[in-house]
């Protein structure tokens, strides 16, 4: 088979990395790719993954390739696209393609769409409200006395929400969005939230229209800084399992979730087909759902497929063919641990073109994979291009060996500026 993946981060990179392992793959296309990408071979026959210069987001030219060279099923990795309708568009022309249409992806695309439907269904979540107008929004903000998460209703790259604990802080979280529209388009409205209180997890759930097979539990590291502290970013790092919810518990907190998205999805004529990824907050009051994404978290991706032991282009079939109550997920018992390596600055301005390193002492370390995300080849050397640079990833029998691996493999690394939390998955030892 030949199988084209879109996207260029850490997730791109991870999911590429864990199709080069099916035997049954004989080319293998990212569009655009990154450094890391451009590395990889096939276990099928050696050749190397192709980097395809073209924007995940410029649906007429991936278009055009697929027409060129016919992929077997493409692979979209990031959100944009999905809210672009690149999986309309391809289906239209005739490909097999993996993840949500346009219309499904409304989950993610639209806070708005996904907290109405969350109140239609009963599925657990937040006390909210939608506003386009700065003054309602206060009113409703003061309501909550201020501790509130107030979010852009659109795509802001996992940095629009901003979490307030006053009332000052809340209306001016409001002027941000909606009248100093730091989030451009994004926020042109609002969705503002109760301020929900206890440990947050990081739920998956691959969905083929009618059956969801839940995955292990994950933790993110939102914010900038050690101690959860800075502003909110695309995730610093991430563990899995947690050791919040023991298996049983799992089970019945993604039911509570699921069953009725499920159900609320063939009411309204939605045929999921992709990743779901619920942010979910284990209140006193129960498990509730922050927000739905509409693909694989990053840098989640980076734990959940170096823990996976299936053959991923089956699983993803599965998906696409609506088979997917044949398929048993299986998972190796090692937690797994991501640290990510961030740009000087990140989330906020950060300069590219640093050169990267010590790649390649840290890929000689055992039980550890260090998945690029903002880089690019210049020449010999692989330099930075964004914000998130590389997610560190290591294995082990017990999260502390994991942890211990990919902090070792972070110090062999080296690039001007470089920034990383250095508190990754110690909820989890500091639980267990």
């Amino acid at each position: 088979m030949k199988v084209l993946v879109l996207g260029s981060g850490g997730r791109e990179h991870a999911l590429i990395w864990k199709l080069a392992q099916s035997p049954r793959i004989s080319a293998l296309w990212c569009a655009p790719g990154n450094a890391g990408t451009a590395g990889e071979s096939l276990a099928s026959n050696g050749q190397l993954v192709a980097n395809v210069p073209i924007g995940a987001d410029s649906i007429d030219a991936l278009v055009d390739f697929a027409r060129r060279n016919s992929p077997d099923l493409t692979v979209v990795g990031p959100d944009n696209p999905l809210a672009l309708g690149v999986v309309d568009r391809f289906q239209a022309a005739g490909f097999r393609i993996w993840g949500p249409t346009q219309s499904a992806a409304r989950f993610e695309s639209s806070k708005a769409f996904s907290q109405a439907f969350m109140d239609r269904h009963g599925i657990p979540t937040a006390r909210s409200g939608v506003f386009d107008d700065p003054v309602a929004a206060k009113e409703f903000c003061r309501q909550l006395q201020g501790r509130c998460a107030v979010k852009a209703d659109g795509l802001a790259l996992g940095k629009g929400v901003l979490l307030t604990t006053s009332i000052p802080e809340a209306e001016e979280a409001v002027d941000e969005i909606l009248v100093d529209k730091s989030f451009g388009s994004a926020g042109d409205k609002t969705v503002i939230q109760e301020l929900l209180e206890g440990p947050e997890i990081s739920l998956h759930a691959i969905c083929d229209g009618k059956t969801a097979l839940l995955f292990p539990t994950s933790q993110d590291h939102k914010r900038a800084l050690d101690g959860d502290l800075g502003l909110n970013t695309g995730g610093m790092g991430t563990y899995s399992p947690t050791q919040y919810l023991d298996p049983a518990q799992l089970e019945s907190v993604g039911r509570a979730i699921l069953d009725p998205w499920i159900r609320g999805c063939i009411e309204e004529g939605i045929d999921y087909r992709g990743i779901l990824y619920p942010g979910v907050i284990l209140t006193q009051q129960g498990p509730k759902v922050l927000e739905f994404n509409s693909r694989f978290g990053d840098p989640e991706t980076q734990v959940y497929l170096t823990r996976l032991e299936n053959d991923l282009l089956d699983v993803l079939e599965a998906s696409v063919d609506g088979t997917l109550d044949r398929i048993q997920l299986r998972w190796s018992p090692d937690p797994s641990v991501c640290v990510v390596m961030a740009s000087g600055g990140y989330p906020g301005s950060y300069a590219k073109g640093r050169k990267i390193t010590g790649l390649g002492e840290a890929a000689q370390l055992p039980s550890t994979k260090i998945f690029h995300a903002g880089t690019a080849l210049q020449c010999d050397d692989v330099v930075t291009t964004g914000g998130r640079v590389l997610g560190v990833t290591a294995w082990g029998p017990t999260l502390r060996d994991a942890r211990e691996r990919a902090y070792r493999a972070v110090d062999t690394i080296q690039f001007d500026g470089a920034q990383w939390r250095r508190d990754i998955a110690c909820k989890g030892l500091e639980r267990s």
